[in-house]
């Protein structure tokens, strides 16, 4: 009988100490440690502790780090139709659809990643022809000037920016539809073009978002004006 009472007190210990394992890890994992690295976060990088917002005129109109859309409707086969008075973004592929072809149409975080096709599929070479014919027909350039950003989505489908040769190639057909003059929208490019990481990580880039909210705001005061 002393046998099984030793028993039932060393397991009832064990119990315990096992609850108030759990109960210290809980609260200091799961309260304690969040509420530290939150409020480190808050305090010394509040803008990417907060999903990189970028604001215009007061109101959130979304992130730094992820592409959008910029469209005017739809057609009848329920693709979008481009607003070319914005800076168009890199194609946006993924591992899920909004159509049967298998790309990312409207830059769904829900299906962001890379189609997974391979350099000699016949669907991705059919697209990026395809694409290079619209850049160039939309923007009236050789089709052997169009940029290999203008014809590719990124690896997540959601990149935020273009290479400057893009944005520069968008810059005619952008004034035009603004009724700026093309050199003001040169300039706003170049003004919007942030340099390699320490000199020499990555690739020049323009975040297409920033550069609309930009010329949005230019084209308005050239409006008012």
């Amino acid at each position: 009988m002393t046998a099984v009472n030793n028993s039932v007190r060393n397991t009832a210990r064990l119990i315990g100490a096992g609850l108030r394992a759990l109960l210290v890890l809980t609260v200091l994992c799961g309260v304690v440690y969040p509420l530290v690295v939150t409020g480190v976060a808050q305090a010394a990088f509040p803008g990417k502790a907060n999903g990189s917002e970028v604001s215009s005129h007061g109101r959130v109109v979304g992130s730094s780090l992820i592409g959008q859309r910029y469209d005017k409707g739809t057609d009848k086969a329920g693709n979008p139709i481009p607003d070319l008075k914005f800076f168009q973004p890199r194609p946006s592929a993924g591992l899920g659809s909004n159509r049967a072809n298998g790309v990312n149409t409207r830059y769904d975080l829900q299906v962001s990643g890379a189609s997974n096709l391979g350099a000699t599929n016949a669907d991705l070479v059919k697209a990026v022809k395809e694409r290079k014919k619209w850049v160039a027909d939309t923007y009236g350039v050789p089709e052997s000037e169009v940029p290999a950003d203008a014809v590719t989505s990124s690896g997540s489908g959601l990149d935020p920016d273009v290479s400057p040769a893009y944005a520069a190639l968008q810059a005619g057909r952008v004034a035009r539809e603004n009724h700026l003059p093309v050199g003001t929208v040169r300039r706003l490019v170049e003004r919007h073009t942030d340099a390699r990481v320490l000199g020499f990580l990555g690739e020049p880039r323009v975040n297409v978002l920033e550069l609309n909210i930009a010329l949005k705001d230019l084209a308005a005061g050239r409006a008012k004006g």
